[in-house]
């Protein structure tokens, strides 16, 4: 039995999550050792360049992923982040870098999606129009849809070379947070291997997953193996 991370009463909980759990579900997030993600060349497929060159490739490689992650459930680690949220309410705060909705479907509501989400889409000209559900696919460039002001839409993902979204906000529940739980993230992708360093020195800071992260040294505590087995039990909510 692992000993439990405690949370008490004045306890603020900011939670980072990473592809670690989303695989856990089945889904295929991670480039492979041949810089591949899925099959494609990241550069052909997720970025500004890519998305100029040849919108429907991007298009058809977005809509593929829409269909396997509406195919896969939430598993334990999701459940139990969701069920930690219930507990202690307003003073829980997730970043999540999966762009999935598998968090949302297990209940969690305080939560924000630093790398865009997969089934909303918005305008690619910024036109101020806000980014809208959308769990259409599209393939052809004919069915890539428009906006109201011409522009074609684009998935509301952030791509390489974008900046992440709500960063300001990110801050300010990092600053403010107590404990600090990393999930499922290897500690190499930017910003978010840093947000374990912006919590302050009194922070409890603990790593969930199957290995140790880049960034091990700048955790409290390692707790080692899936998350999905992890995760149910080891937070103990204390009044």
């Amino acid at each position: 039995m692992k000993e439990p991370i405690r949370v008490g009463a004045e306890d603020r909980v900011f939670v980072l999550t990473g592809a670690g759990v989303s695989a856990e579900s089945g889904l295929k997030t991670f480039r492979d050792q041949g810089g591949l993600w899925e099959g494609h060349r990241v550069e052909d497929v997720a970025t500004p360049e890519a998305w100029g060159a040849d919108a429907a490739r991007v298009w058809r490689f977005y809509s593929e992923r829409r269909r396997g992650a509406g195919q896969a459930e939430p598993n334990a680690a999701h459940q139990a982040l969701a069920e930690l949220e219930e507990g202690i309410g307003d003073r829980f705060f997730l970043c999540t870098q999966n762009v999935d909705d598998l968090h949302e479907r297990a209940g969690s509501r305080r939560l924000v999606h630093m790398h865009g989400e997969l089934f909303v889409s918005r305008c690619a000209e910024d036109c101020g129009r806000a980014p809208f559900a959308d769990h259409g696919l599209y393939e052809t460039e004919e069915a890539i849809g428009r906006c109201s002001c011409g522009g074609r839409i684009r998935p509301h993902i952030v791509w390489f070379g974008e900046m992440p979204l709500e960063m300001e906000r990110i801050q300010r529940e990092i600053e403010r947070s107590t404990v600090m739980l990393v999930v499922g993230t290897s500690g190499a992708v930017y910003p978010a291997a840093n947000f374990v360093r912006w919590a302050g020195p009194g922070v409890r800071k603990y790593y969930i997953g199957p290995e140790e992260p880049m960034n091990a040294r700048a955790f409290t505590r390692l707790v080692l193996g899936n998350a999905g087995d992890v995760l149910p039990g080891l937070v103990e909510i204390r009044d």
